[in-house]
């Protein structure tokens, strides 16, 4: 595993501790099993996008702004070299930190890719409330929030307020690319 791999490992592990939480109660919060969070908190395995928005959810954080916590301070210019790719091949996910968070401000740009099939399910927003921009760029994806799923292809624009589950999910035949801008309540 790579650094970003070892420094999330032990950022999951310090919040967990900040919280005086055992691994059992964050299981039990999180509805992840104890020895999967053992394993990741000593990086000895990655984690997915499914486990990283169940813990995001219940740390009150956005994906984004864990993955900054353990990266180095974002400067105002970032170059397309600069950007930091996460993988999740087992589901199909691939992010790019496009505009990744920076103190004092509410907004962020995340470049999203699914493979055709991909499909993702959150259980709640990481923060409730959250503002969402989804700007499909090349393909079709089916993205499910508020209890209503909408298609969006290419060009269409969803947005709204996250309170509740969430779905992403691509139909194929063709990946889809899409840029999701995130505003904090």
């Amino acid at each position: 595993m790579g650094d970003l791999a070892e420094r999330l490992a032990e950022r999951l592990a310090e919040l967990r501790a900040e919280r005086g939480w055992s691994l059992e109660e964050l299981a039990a919060r999180a509805g992840i099993s104890r020895s999967t969070l053992s394993r990741l908190e000593r990086a000895e395995i990655s984690p997915t996008a499914t486990l990283l928005g169940k813990l995001c959810a219940v740390y009150g954080r956005t994906m984004s702004r864990l993955l900054a916590e353990v990266e180095a301070e974002p400067p105002q210019l970032v170059r397309a070299a600069a950007q930091p790719v996460w993988r999740d091949e087992a589901s199909g996910f691939t992010r790019r930190s496009v505009s990744p968070p920076h103190p004092g401000l509410r907004g962020e740009v995340v470049e999203g890719a699914l493979r055709p099939g991909a499909d993702l399910a959150y259980d709640a927003p990481p923060v409730p409330g959250l503002e969402q921009h989804i700007w499909v760029l090349e393909g079709v994806v089916e993205i499910t929030a508020g209890g209503r799923t909408h298609r969006l292809e290419a060009g269409d624009c969803l947005r709204f307020r996250l309170w509740g589950r969430s779905r992403f999910h691509c139909p194929g035949p063709a990946p889809v690319r899409y840029a999701l801008l995130v505003v904090l309540p």
